[in-house]
């Protein structure tokens, strides 16, 4: 099953690549009018998250990927999506989550991220949500030891709080590193 997302038309700037760190920690303008827009949101255990509309290319059912050996934890492997091979993140893995379980809810979010393709698997998804500018606040500032660079605001609508991910960044942490633009030199 996958189902392919129409793009809205409207263009907005990309979530989180002009946001400083002065922004997101307090020290300086806390504008987050460039947040605005249309976000799909997914649960990874009893959080839930919202990326960029605009990075999405599909949603599919979960299958399970072909492992790669001595990969990282979260890497789960690759599949191949009608001739492209596609690797598979499970980012409750990556962030942590107590339980990974892999049910008929679960559902693999394919990316279109600087022209790669990548696969995140989460929990569910749940809807495609237009915040406005004024329902996203900055990041709050941890002194923490993980990095939450990935993270781009908070928006809380009535009951209900998003944690809003630069999921551009995120793929291309170093741990990652699957949107990396530079490649190995050949034989190295």
């Amino acid at each position: 099953m996958s189902t392919a997302l129409k793009h809205p038309t409207t263009p907005r700037p990309s979530t989180g690549s002009g946001v400083s760190s002065t922004q997101r920690n307090g020290d300086g303008p806390s504008d987050t009018r460039h947040l605005r827009g249309e976000y799909l949101t997914f649960r990874l255990g009893h959080e839930e998250y919202g990326i960029d509309i605009l990075k999405v290319q599909e949603i599919r059912s979960y299958e399970a990927p072909t492992r790669i050996a001595n990969a990282a934890a979260c890497f789960k492997g690759v599949v191949n999506l009608r001739g492209v091979i596609v690797p598979i993140v499970d980012l409750r893995i990556k962030f942590g989550c107590e339980h990974a379980d892999y049910n008929g809810f679960t559902v693999v979010i394919v990316l279109n991220i600087r022209g790669r393709v990548v696969g995140a698997v989460v929990d569910s998804v749940s809807d495609v949500l237009e915040l406005p500018g004024e329902a996203v606040r900055p990041a709050p500032d941890m002194d923490s030891h993980q990095d939450i660079r990935f993270i781009t605001g908070i928006a809380s609508l009535q009951e209900r709080m998003l944690i809003l991910l630069d999921i551009e960044r995120l793929m291309g942490s170093h741990d990652l590193g699957l949107t990396s633009t530079t490649s190995a030199a050949p034989g190295m």
